[in-house]
């Protein structure tokens, strides 16, 4: 399992910052789970953070208290939207995780946005300079 996965899946919290197209940084902390040897967010598909990991894949990620607060080293990444399948799956695990916290935000934006409101993202973790990955 790589360290810097476990690290940042473990804490409550994580700091994906996205870039807008001009390339000023927006930092968003969110719920975080280990989805394999990836890492997993889980947000609205009408949400800006989606809109700028359309348009440009690339995320710095550090572990964050709720106010968006670092309190470790941060990390460059890539992100992917799920698709249907996969965001079921994010779902599930946030749920999983957050105990009954999670269910019931989840099943909320179920009800309230449809299962097609929500999407998973893949956040995969940049290799370190003599690393393979």
């Amino acid at each position: 399992m790589d360290p810097e996965v476990e690290r940042l899946s473990g804490g409550k919290y994580l700091l994906v910052t996205t870039f807008r197209k001009d390339g000023t940084p927006v930092p968003t902390p969110v719920w975080v789970v280990r989805d394999g040897d990836q890492l997993a967010v889980w947000t609205p598909t009408e949400s800006y953070k989606v809109r700028r990991i359309r348009a440009n894949p690339r995320v710095r990620l550090a572990p964050c208290t709720i106010q968006g607060r670092p309190t470790g080293d941060e990390v460059t990444g890539t992100a992917r939207i799920l698709d249907a399948a996969g965001a079921k799956r994010i779902r599930r695990l946030i749920g999983r995780r957050y105990g009954i916290v999670g269910r019931l935000t989840v099943l909320g934006s179920v009800l309230r946005r449809g299962q097609t409101g929500s999407v998973g993202i893949a956040l995969t973790i940049d290799s370190l300079p003599g690393e393979s990955q």
